[in-house]
């Protein structure tokens, strides 16, 4: 059962990450419609209603809108330029003013605030959660602890980009519980990466 919106008890910080390139879209995906807004705001409402405590837009410096986008406490820069959203994720890590960061896809526009509310009340110090389906990680709607920055930056100097290597290595480490991802809230992972819409899966 998906679990009601409702606000987590401990503070945590959020990232929205909105730098892609939308190569398959061809057109910036965090301008698109949903519903009588738009994407990059429907998620950051989310990403507020779910109980972040702050909130950063991870964007390329290319993308004008996000200069006047409201809402947000900072706009953050990949840590190393062109590094897909590991780059994201280390940069609004290592400036977190909370030991936890929720991390989220613009292309998710069936996420619900559920879920990260659901997700930050699973989180112990030191200690995020992931969501896991069929084997695979879904590493852009999770919950990120501080203590994996130093790990996530490691790889993301190496170029090692791939998140499902930081997960799988965070769960190893016990910095990462795993959410077995239940029928009914699979469809919440549905993104948005061709103009025909939502449809699948992120990996």
């Amino acid at each position: 059962m998906i679990p009601p919106e409702s606000v987590a008890p401990v503070p945590y910080s959020a990232v929205l990450l909105a730098g892609g390139h939308s190569i398959r879209m061809h057109r910036d995906k965090a301008l698109l419609a949903a519903g009588d807004t738009v994407l990059w705001r429907r998620q950051r409402d989310l990403l507020a209603a779910a109980g972040a405590a702050e909130i950063f837009l991870s964007a390329r410096p290319q993308q004008a809108w996000a200069e006047t986008a409201e809402g947000f406490a900072a706009v953050v820069q990949d840590a190393v330029p062109d590094s897909g959203p590991l780059g994201g994720i280390v940069a609004a890590l290592e400036r977190a003013a909370h030991p936890h960061l929720a991390v989220l896809a613009v292309d998710l526009p069936r996420m619900a605030p559920g879920w990260f509310a659901a997700r930050a009340a699973e989180c112990a110090p030191g200690s995020g959660v992931v969501g896991r389906r069929d084997g695979f990680f879904e590493p852009l709607a999770a919950i990120y602890p501080r203590e994996l920055a130093p790990l996530a930056r490691e790889m993301l100097e190496a170029r090692v980009l791939s998140l499902q290597k930081l997960l799988a290595a965070g769960v190893a480490a016990g910095r990462l519980r795993v959410h077995e991802i239940t029928a009914e809230e699979q469809g919440l992972f549905a993104n948005w990466n061709e103009p025909a819409g939502p449809a699948g899966a992120g990996r």
